[in-house]
């Protein structure tokens, strides 16, 4: 650290040094101090312009470019999860809610859908009032399934670009949280009430950030790749007609 900041020290006194040379070889040779002093102000005023541009628009665009290419670069990773686990988990928390049917009609998505239908059920469905019966579903296989993919997320959890997506984050650490709660609980057939509204809180969150990260991700793909699009149409879990067989 000492030695890179002398090299930055000696090459600003170099610099400056250099500049007041050439000042003192043009006021030798045209003898116009007046001259000088009007570029050296001009320049002056100019570097705050500059330094404007530069730091607040230019570096910004730059930024924003960069925070774009580098999310839709997650997408693949998050298409990874949805592959791997989110959807499955989707159709296995679906089956703790007994207001499915009424759920599920906001969630059937069509290729008519554009980016105002997909950012209005993201807003409704982020403010949703999920039901989450614990009783209705089958804790012993989400406990199992979410057992399976620990390994996979944990992986996922590494990954520190996803630190970008904070959205994204959050899905997974709820999802990675309800893993940890399930698998500290030996027997779940006989817990206690208080339980088991514990562990609907749990699969709740899980299942608001779910829903919004896929409306969010069948958006993307729906902008950037319509073939993939039309495969997460085709196995929406949430339309009991989607059929991957296209007739």
């Amino acid at each position: 650290m000492k030695r890179i900041f002398s090299w930055q020290v000696i090459l600003g006194i170099s610099l400056i040094f250099l500049s007041v040379v050439f000042y003192i070889i043009h006021y030798l040779i045209f003898r116009d101090a007046r001259h000088i002093f009007i570029y050296l102000l001009s320049d002056i005023a100019f570097v705050f312009f500059e330094v404007f541009l530069v730091t607040l628009v230019l570096h910004h665009l730059l930024m924003y470019r960069e925070k774009q290419a580098m999310l839709k670069k997650l997408n693949m990773v998050i298409g990874a999860f949805f592959g791997e686990a989110g959807t499955q988990l989707l159709r296995i928390f679906s089956a703790f809610n007994p207001q499915l049917s009424s759920l599920a009609k906001g969630l059937i998505i069509t290729q008519e859908w554009t980016d105002r239908n997909f950012l209005r059920a993201n807003k409704y469905f982020n403010t949703y009032e999920y039901m989450i019966d614990p009783k209705k579903g089958d804790l012993n296989g989400l406990k199992h399934f979410l057992g399976e993919k620990r390994d996979f997320l944990l992986r996922l959890l590494e990954n520190p670009n996803l630190l970008e997506h904070e959205a994204f984050t959050n899905l997974l650490w709820a999802v990675f949280h309800l893993t940890e709660e399930l698998n500290y609980r030996v027997d779940l057939n006989n817990l206690a009430e208080a339980d088991l509204e514990h562990l609907s809180g749990d699969i709740k969150r899980a299942y608001r950030y779910l829903i919004c990260e896929w409306l969010a991700y069948i958006k993307h793909l729906k902008s950037d790749y319509p073939y993939l699009f039309s495969l997460a149409l085709r196995t929406n879990p949430f339309n009991p007609d989607a059929r991957v067989e296209i007739k």
